[in-house]
């Protein structure tokens, strides 16, 4: 499986009428601190805009109902794999991406035959505090070489400038959140990442 090499976050599904038809193909539905009605209705609507687009949606967190809405991956992060039914998933077609920080963690995740690993933060990130320090260009090398043919995420503190950089330190995808919503213009800065990932989608698509 390949995944693109530009993969949005988003944090309402409203976002996703404006980015989506610049050429976004895969995003994430990262949803907090909301009530599961609210969170169900955003993920159906997110569903419907991606499949008209072309793009795969994820859904933070909430495995259920990315089941229920049949929807093309779920992210889980480690306190998640807890909870998570891992074989319902699979029977439903749901794909899965799991974070991970250090060597337990990924031991933990390729015990489960995720669909990518992510690995971060590659940069320091304004998204939310980390127990982990900014995990640097070297990781991603060492991380591909030990999950083989595994999509590899990158996420933290990226950049187009710095998704260019971890692209071609080995990671598959690399993932943005802050860049693009805390943007004075994100429709603009979102066409920069999709030009500065040009090359490695032509090579995917040249394969």
């Amino acid at each position: 499986m390949r995944l693109d090499p530009f993969y949005l976050i988003v944090d309402d599904a409203s976002w996703l009428p404006k980015l989506l038809p610049i050429g976004v193909r895969f995003v994430q539905l990262r949803i907090k601190d909301r009530d599961e009605s609210d969170i169900r209705w955003q993920a159906r609507l997110a569903r419907d805009l991606c499949k008209a687009c072309g793009a795969q949606l994820v859904v933070n967190d909430y495995w259920r109902i990315a089941i229920d809405e049949k929807c093309d991956f779920v992210h889980l992060g480690q306190s998640d794999l807890d909870a998570a039914d891992i074989q319902a998933l699979r029977a439903h077609g749901v794909r899965f991406g799991v974070s991970t920080h250090d060597d337990a963690e990924l031991h933990r995740a390729l015990s489960l035959a995720p669909d990518y690993i992510a690995l971060g933060p590659i940069y320091p990130t304004l998204l939310k505090q980390m127990a982990f320090a900014p995990q640097g260009l070297e990781k991603i090398g060492i991380w591909k070489k030990r999950i083989g043919e595994t999509p590899l995420v990158a996420i933290g503190g990226l950049t187009p400038e710095r998704a260019r950089a971890v692209l071609e330190a080995g990671a598959d995808s690399a993932c943005v959140v802050t860049d693009i919503l805390r943007s004075e213009d994100p429709e603009a800065r979102t066409r920069e990442w999709i030009e500065a990932t040009q090359d490695w989608r032509d090579r995917s698509l040249a394969r």
